[in-house]
């Protein structure tokens, strides 16, 4: 354990998370868990895992910020919470990356690991971009388990707008993360695998999202009938359990999907005889 690094981890973690706070992209909450999964990441996996969490991060907020005004018309009823990350959703899209960045550091570097990490990151940018961009898709979104046509934000609702995005959002990931190893003295030729198993990892595990979020995920609707993610609608008044499983929250099909993104990324590298 570097004690020097988990330090600058936590110095980063705490001005970039600040900031964040400050542009109002994460609650008081989220900030702390900001700083806890960017310390333990950075801290334990160095520059490269640390850098590409924060790719993660800026590209995310960067979008989340994007035609802001539009998206809450749209669709900002449809979901659980608003654009400020609190601890739980931060916990959901990186915690599982920092407990990888540990058990990497602690276990002997095993490269398993390491397409986890990837897998992770890329399934939470992948489906970040994929919310982000696809409810501003010009065509409606479709059902992932039947094709039906539902309105933007709906769980489980798809566009090619949104799935290329969340393509483009894994791809640039896995780059980033390779380049980054790369100048940190990996070599090149035993470590492209990341960037294909980012992708497939990424894509995979943002559609089973979507899949959940048809499925199982629990759905409530408003009195007029509209469904939303909200157990609580915004002016306080309790929505209606529609259908689902009431524990699995928008939070933990986000931390499901992660896991299986990373299974995806492993099970890529394997294929492509990288260890």
């Amino acid at each position: 354990m570097d004690i020097a690094q988990l330090g600058l981890g936590l110095v980063l973690s705490v001005g970039i998370g600040g900031l964040a706070y400050w542009r109002r992209s994460l609650t008081q909450s989220g900030w702390l868990g900001a700083i806890i999964v960017g310390t333990l990441t950075f801290g334990f996996g160095g520059w490269s895992w640390g850098l590409t969490l924060i790719a993660f991060f800026v590209t995310s907020t960067i979008l989340s910020h994007y035609k802001e005004s539009l998206k809450e018309r749209k669709a900002a009823e449809k979901f659980a919470k608003g654009g400020r990350r609190d601890l739980w959703q931060t916990f959901a899209n990186g915690g599982l990356g920092a407990l990888c960045a540990a058990a990497y550091a602690l276990t002997g570097q095993p490269v398993t690991l390491l397409a986890a990490f990837a897998g992770f990151m890329a399934t939470v940018t992948a489906d970040t971009w994929a919310t982000e961009l696809g409810v501003l898709s010009p065509h409606k979104p479709r059902l992932i388990t039947n094709g039906r046509p539902v309105d933007p934000g709906t769980s489980g609702g798809v566009t090619v707008f949104g799935t290329s995005a969340s393509a483009i959002g894994a791809l640039l990931i896995g780059t980033i993360f390779f380049v980054l190893l790369v100048i940190e003295g990996a070599p090149a030729a035993s470590t492209w695998w990341v960037i294909p198993a980012s992708l497939v990892g990424g894509v995979g595990g943002a559609l089973i999202d979507s899949l959940m979020g048809a499925t199982v995920q629990a759905i409530y609707a408003y009195p007029d009938g509209r469904e939303t993610e909200r157990r609580v609608a915004r002016d306080g008044r309790p929505t209606t359990f529609l259908r689902g499983w009431q524990w699995l929250n928008n939070d933990m099909v986000n931390l499901i999907s992660s896991i299986a993104g990373a299974l995806l990324a492993i099970l890529t590298g394997l294929a492509l005889g990288a260890w």
